[in-house]
Order: structure tokens, then sequence, then C-alpha cells
């Protein structure tokens, strides 16, 4: 079941990029996101209001506010980035080789902001991911032609707001149902893409059939498909997981572009397809192994005969790290502090 969930979670995210490339053809980017969110906002909050009423119980005005910045950084200033730079003439597998640079970035920054750290093996197998995103990356760049450079600076700049909502999430103490965190998130993602159409002159759509095709593959596929199944696999498995999945979204997407689109796919491609891969598979062995040796060091029986735990995890990395004199292992997302992502 997690491998099937798996497959579903990276073919649904992947399809945000495709989708981006379907409606690129007949409206700007501001457009397509303002009539992707627009409807669908009506929608959830006509659900908040009637079925999900209760998840908003207890939510102070600050946790609101707290989701909508969040919203904005996850949603709006990534999403947008990735639909300009898809209008730019930025193929979808190097966008979405740019943006899978965020795993390894977050990473990095957990220790010194979030004390959360991972293993040798772990780094090990993220160092494989990002050989992966480099060379097809590369390979994708060097295929393209008529893209200006700097285009490609535009996706990693939607990659470092991602990061940013994902470390405010972080340091939210406060739980918030995954229901009341997507109205929020894409309430606030109507305003800002109805206010750049509307002040651009681009709000009123176009009559092309291909666009309204565009708009519902990107709901039910893109929000509700990779959003859904983001949160669902966040709790079962936990960020180290999902963050792995990450990096198989590019390869997908590569190909995807290339059967759909006709956009390069050669040996260098593939090769990044297989980096990502074996990075998938070195992350999550190292995964597993820490969660063994958690287990057989809680049974451990202590010091004087007594029977009890020795150093046990009571209180995040940074707590066992202490008692047990090891570097902490990975530790997954508290219940009550999920990451923050968008739907691609």
């Amino acid at each position: 079941m997690n491998v099937l969930l798996s497959a579903a979670f990276v073919l649904c995210w992947s399809s945000g990029f495709i989708g981006a490339k379907l409606g690129a053809g007949s409206a700007s980017a501001v457009t397509i996101l303002m009539w992707r969110f627009l409807p669908l906002t009506v929608v959830l909050i006509a659900v908040a209001v009637t079925v999900t009423r209760a998840s908003w119980r207890g939510l102070a005005a600050r946790d609101v506010a707290r989701q909508a910045v969040i919203g904005a950084l996850s949603q709006s200033g990534y999403l947008l980035t990735v639909y300009y730079a898809i209008q730019l003439g930025v193929s979808t597998g190097t966008t979405a080789l740019i943006d899978g640079v965020q795993p390894l970035v977050a990473g990095a920054l957990d220790g010194p902001l979030l004390h959360q750290y991972v293993s040798r093996r772990q780094w090990l197998g993220l160092g494989l991911g990002a050989a992966g995103v480099a060379v097809v990356t590369l390979a994708d760049a060097a295929a393209a032609g008529g893209v200006a450079p700097w285009a490609y600076a535009v996706p990693f700049a939607g990659m470092l707001s991602l990061v940013a909502a994902t470390f405010l999430e972080g340091r939210s103490r406060t739980r918030v149902a995954p229901s009341v965190s997507l109205t929020v998130h894409c309430a606030t993602s109507t305003v800002v893409f109805t206010a750049l159409a509307l002040g651009t002159g681009s709000a009123v759509p176009p009559a092309e059939a291909s666009f309204w095709a565009a708009i519902a593959w990107l709901v039910a596929l893109s929000t509700f498909g990779g959003y859904g199944l983001y949160w669902l696999i966040l709790r079962r498995s936990g960020v180290t997981a999902v963050n792995t999945l990450m990096f198989l979204m590019a390869p997908v997407t590569a190909v995807w572009g290339a059967l759909m689109f006709g956009e390069p796919f050669g040996p260098r491609t593939a090769l990044g397809l297989a980096l990502g891969l074996a990075a998938v598979v070195v992350v999550r062995r190292g995964e597993r192994g820490g969660e063994r040796r958690v287990e057989r060091h809680a049974e451990r029986p202590s010091g004087g005969g007594r029977e009890g735990p020795r150093g046990a995890v009571s209180g995040g990395p940074g707590r066992s790290g202490r008692a047990t004199g090891r570097r902490p292992l990975p530790a997954g997302p508290r219940p009550d502090r999920p990451r923050a992502a968008p739907p691609s």
C-alpha cells in the first residue's frame, strides 16, 4: 500500500508541472493561477462552514495569519515562479529538477534552525539526489534553445520561498488540521493571484477549451491528489520519506514532458533518473536502520540490574542525543507540527 501511495503521490505532484505547460499556450501564468484557485477556494470555504467547521475551533487569529503567510510563500510564491519559468521556455523537467533541491537546502538548515539531523547514510542518499538533479538540469539546459540564462534563476527563487514556508511551519506550536491549512493557503493564493491578474489586465480567461482542461487537470490531480497524498504520506512515514520522494519528481516530469511535449530526454537525463532512484533506496535504508537502532537502544536494560529504557527518546532529537551520547537520529515531524508544502 505504501508503494502505491508513493507512486500516486509522485505522479500527482509531477502533474502540476505538466498542467502548467498545458495552460501556458493559451494564457499567462497569473491568469492560469487565478482561475485555478478561485473556484477551488469557493468550494473549500463552503466545506469549511459546513463539513469541517469543528476543525477551526480553538484557532486564534494569529494562527490563521501564520497559515496565510505560509500559504503566500508555499503556494503563491512557489507556484508563480514555476509557472513563469515554464512560460519563459524552461522545460518542465528542468523546472522540476531545480525545485528538487529543496529537501537538500531544508536538510542543511534543519540542524541550526530546528535541531533535527539526518544520519551519514541519509546524507549520502541526499547527495546522490543532488547529483541527479545537477546532471539532468545541465542536460536540459544544454538542449534548450532561445531561453535566457536568467530564466533558470526563477524556479530557484520559488524553491527558496518553499524552504522559508517549511521552516515557518516547523516553528509553529499550534496544531492545524490539513483541511484548515489547505483552505487558508488556497484563499491566500486566490487573493494574491486575483490582485496580480487584475493589476496586469489579464483576469479574463480565454475561451479555448484547452485552458479549462488545464485548470481541471491542475485542480483534480495537482491540488487534491498531490497535496492530499503529501499530508497522508507525511503522517504515515515522516518528513524524510516525503523528501526522498521529491527527488523522483524531476526525473518523472522529465520523462513525462518528453513523451507529451517532445522535450529533450537523452542519456544524461537517464543517468539523473538512476541517481534519483539510488538516492531513494539509500535514504530509505538509512531511515529504517536508524529506527531499528533506536528500538534496540530503548529496550536495553539500564545499569544496576533495573529494567527500563536507557536514554529513551522523550523530547526530540536534541534531548535524545544528550542522553545517549550519540549523534541524534532523524526525527519525523511532530504530530502537531507537520511540514508545509504546496501543491505543485
